[in-house]
C-alpha cells in the first residue's frame, strides 16, 4: 500500500495527516505504530485521517495515537485538519464542519491562516467524562505513585484530569502523568494536565497524553485546564496558555457556553511512504 502524507505540527504537537477522501486508506493498529515509531518509521504523536463526512459536515476527523488506538478529539490536530484542507484544496471555506467521535466541531480559518475551533462545551458529568465517581464534584482525590493528589476532571471530547502545581519545572510529569494516565479512576485512560497559574489570564501547562506521553503541546488539554481554572475562580476569560511548544489562546464564558481555541497550524513537509 502506498500512502501519501504530510507531516504538521500545531506548537509542537506533531502528525501525519492523510487525505483519505482522495485514496483508500485502512491500516491496523499494527501499522499506524509502524508509522509512529520515530526510529523506523515516520514518527508522529497522532496520525489524522480526513475522511468524507458521513452526514451534513464537510469532513469527517478520524484520529489515532502513537499506539494505534483511536481517540474522539484532539486540538492541536484540529487546528492542522483545518489547514490541511484548505492548502491541499479538499475545500475553500473559511469556516469547515467536521465530524468527530466525540460530535462536531466547527474550525475558522482566518486570512494570516490563524486557526480557531470552537471545541463544543466542556462536560463535567463523571458518567461521561467517564470517572469512575458517584458523583461530580469540583476536586477529586487518588493516590497514584504513591502521592495523594487533587485534580479537576473535563471531558473536551476526551478525558483530562487538571492539577494546579505551584512549580511546573519542580512537577514530576512523567512518574505522576503516567500513574494517572491509567488509573482505575479513568475507565478510558486519560489526558493529565498539569498547570500552573501564571495571573488571572495565563498559565503554563504540561500534559501527559494518553497513548503518547508527555508531548510538546496539547489544544484539548489546554481548553480542560483553562476551564478547570476559571471553574475554581483563579483565571479569568480569556486565558492565554505557554506550552513547551508556544502559546495558545482559550476564551470560555462558563457553563453552558463552548470553549474556543486559537493557535497556529504548520506544515513540515510532505511525502509518501510505502507499507
Amino acid at each position: 500500500m502506498l500512502i501519501n502524507f504530510s507531516k504538521m505540527h500545531g506548537l509542537g504537537n506533531d502528525f501525519v495527516v492523510i487525505d483519505a477522501v482522495n485514496q483508500a486508506i485502512d491500516l491496523s493498529e499494527e501499522q499506524i505504530r509502524q508509522l509512529a515509531d520515530r526510529h523506523y518509521g515516520i514518527g508522529f504523536d497522532q496520525m489524522l485521517l480526513v475522511r468524507p463526512a458521513q452526514t451534513g459536515a464537510d469532513f469527517r476527523y478520524v484520529i489515532y495515537n502513537a499506539d494505534g488506538s483511536e481517540v474522539s478529539q484532539c486540538g492541536n490536530g484540529a487546528r492542522c485538519f483545518a489547514l490541511f484542507v484548505k492548502q491541499k484544496g479538499l475545500s475553500d471555506k473559511s469556516s469547515i464542519r467536521v465530524e468527530t467521535g466525540a460530535g462536531e466541531l466547527v474550525l475558522n480559518i482566518d486570512a494570516e491562516n490563524q486557526i480557531t475551533v470552537d471545541m463544543g462545551e466542556p462536560i463535567f458529568e463523571p458518567a461521561i467524562i467517564p470517572l469512575n465517581s458517584a458523583q461530580r464534584q469540583s476536586l477529586y482525590s487518588v493516590e497514584a505513585a504513591a502521592v495523594q493528589l487533587e485534580f479537576s476532571a473535563i471531558s473536551m471530547g476526551n478525558p483530562h484530569a487538571v492539577i494546579e502545581v505551584d512549580d511546573l519545572q519542580q512537577s514530576d510529569v512523567e512518574v505522576l502523568g503516567a500513574a494517572m494516565e491509567s488509573h482505575p479512576i479513568f475507565p478510558e485512560r486519560a489526558n493529565i494536565g498539569f498547570s500552573e497559574i501564571v495571573n488571572q489570564h495565563s498559565l503554563k501547562l504540561r500534559v501527559y497524553e494518553r497513548g503518547a506521553g508527555e508531548t510538546l503541546a496539547c489544544g484539548s488539554g489546554a481548553c480542560a485546564a483553562a476551564v478547570a481554572g476559571i471553574q475554581r475562580g483563579h483565571l479569568s476569560s480569556p486565558v492565554r496558555v505557554e506550552l513547551a511548544g508556544g502559546e495558545l489562546t482559550i476564551a470560555w464564558q462558563g457553563e453552558g457556553q463552548p470553549v474556543m481555541m486559537s493557535g497556529p497550524a504548520s506544515f513540515v513537509f510532505d511525502g509518501r511512504i510505502e507499507l
